[in-house]
C-alpha cells in the first residue's frame, strides 16, 4: 500500500474541516462590516483577517495534493514543496503588512499566531515536501502536523478577531443626543425638510443698486 493511502482518512477529515471553517471567516468579515470603523481598517484586515482564509485554503490544497493517486512520491513531494515556498513568501508579506499598518498595535500573542507560527508551518511543509521521496513516514507526519497547525491558527485568529470587535463595539460611547431648543446650531429640521431659502426682495431696484422696499 502506498504511504499516501495510509493517510487518506486524515486528509479527508482535515480537508473537509478546512473547507467548512472558511465560512467562519465570512462571519467575521460580516461583523467587521457592521462596525462604524470598518472602512478605516483596510491594512489591518489585510494583515490579520485575509490570511485566515488563506490558511484554511492552504490546508484544503495540501489535502487535495496528497489525495491525488500519484505514480510515485517524487511529484507529490515537488508539488508540496512548491506550495511551501509560496506559503513562506506569503507569510513574509503578511509580516510586512503587520508592520506597515497603523490601525492596531499588535502584542506578542498577535505576532506569535499571525506571523511566527504560519512561517513555521509553511517552512515545515517546504522541508517535508522536499524530503517526501526519501523519507515518506517522517515527511508525511511533518506535513500532517503543519496542516493541523494551520487549521488551529485560522480558528484562533478568527475567534480572536471576533472577541476584539465585540469588546471594541461595547466599549464605544453611545452617540450624544441632539441639541434641544429652536435656536440651537445644527438643529435637525422637523419632518426631514430642509430650511427654505429666503425669498428675494421684490420691487424695483434703487438707483444706488440696492433693492428697494416691497410694494403692496
Amino acid at each position: 500500500m502506498s504511504p499516501l493511502q495510509t493517510w487518506g482518512n486524515f486528509y479527508v477529515i482535515i480537508g473537509s474541516s478546512a473547507g467548512a471553517l472558511t465560512g467562519l471567516q465570512f462571519v467575521v468579515m460580516t461583523l467587521i462590516a457592521q462596525t462604524d470603523r470598518s472602512r478605516s481598517r483596510g491594512e489591518a484586515l489585510a494583515a490579520f483577517g485575509t490570511p485566515n482564509v488563506v490558511h484554511f485554503c492552504s490546508v484544503l490544497l495540501v489535502a487535495s495534493i496528497l489525495s491525488v493517486p500519484w505514480d510515485s512520491l517524487r511529484p507529490a513531494g515537488v508539488a508540496v514543496a512548491v506550495f511551501g515556498v509560496l506559503g513562506v513568501v506569503y507569510s513574509v508579506a503578511i509580516i510586512r503588512r503587520a508592520h506597515r499598518q497603523r490601525e492596531y498595535v499588535p502584542v506578542f500573542e498577535d505576532w506569535l499566531w499571525h506571523t511566527m507560527l504560519p512561517v513555521l508551518a509553511y517552512s515545515t511543509v517546504l522541508v517535508a515536501g522536499a524530503a517526501l521521496a526519501w523519507s515518506p513516514p517522517a515527511a508525511l507526519l511533518a506535513i500532517a502536523a503543519a496542516a493541523l497547525l494551520l487549521v488551529f491558527i485560522g480558528i484562533h485568529n478568527s475567534w480572536d478577531t471576533v472577541v476584539y470587535i465585540t469588546l471594541q463595539t461595547r466599549s464605544e460611547p453611545p452617540p450624544a443626543p441632539p441639541a434641544s431648543g429652536a435656536s440651537a446650531a445644527g438643529e435637525a429640521q422637523p419632518s426631514g425638510r430642509t430650511p427654505a431659502s429666503p425669498s428675494p426682495p421684490s420691487g424695483a431696484a434703487n438707483p444706488g443698486g440696492t433693492a428697494g422696499p416691497s410694494r403692496p
